[in-house]
């Protein structure tokens, strides 16, 4: 018989550590969410589109964002306009060839993005260079911008009108609350846009 304490040990420990982090940081930065999520849902209700963006996992969060919204979330309602980034194999492996990876998110953004839309960039370590580009350009095109990151928000946090950081610096910690507050911004756009309030909860 194996002797799994340890797995136990690790089990509950990561359990407790992203639990505590997701009410802290949820409690702290509930206004900002709430800030963020009319922010989205105006840009929708004027006619713009979201486009979003991320590395790796985060770029695993764009695709689960955007595809929540053009879906549904919490109950059916007609399509909301979202765009992942990261899914248009052809353009990524081209301006990653002929220009550079820095520039496949950024490129994206001067072709799609309008002064109507918003942009939402995640990255966890707050510094990712192709996201740092996008936001860059984006905001050069006049698009409002809402960033998802983790402690180090230095380098984001100047070109965001509105930044959800977690202050953790656990890569793991950082995406579970990312994707916490993916789905809440889409629970809250969805309620704003389609009068419904949640008062049922």
């Amino acid at each position: 018989m194996h002797d799994r304490t340890w797995m136990h040990t690790l089990i509950a420990r990561h359990a407790h550590e992203g639990a505590v982090l997701r009410e802290q940081y949820l409690a702290a930065a509930a206004d900002e969410v709430a800030q963020a999520a009319e922010a989205m849902a105006q840009v929708l209700h004027r006619g713009g589109k979201l486009l979003v963006c991320g590395n790796g996992g985060s770029a695993a969060d764009a695709q689960h964002f955007a595809a929540e919204l053009v879906n549904r979330f919490a109950f059916d309602r007609p399509a909301l306009a979202a765009v992942a980034l990261t899914v248009d194999t052809s353009i990524l492996t081209a301006v990653a060839n002929d220009t550079a990876f820095e520039a496949v998110f950024a490129r994206q953004v001067e072709a799609l993005g309008r002064p109507e839309d918003l942009l939402v960039a995640i990255s966890t370590s707050g510094r990712s260079p192709n996201v740092l580009a996008a936001l860059q350009a984006a905001r050069q095109r006049g698009l409002q911008c809402l960033g998802l990151c983790g402690a180090e928000a230095q380098r984001m946090a100047p070109l965001c009108h509105h930044l959800l950081a977690v202050p953790h610096t656990r890569t793991a910690l950082v995406q579970e609350v990312h994707i916490t507050l993916i789905h809440l911004l889409c629970e809250l756009v969805e309620r704003t846009l389609f009068s419904q309030s949640g008062s049922e909860w």
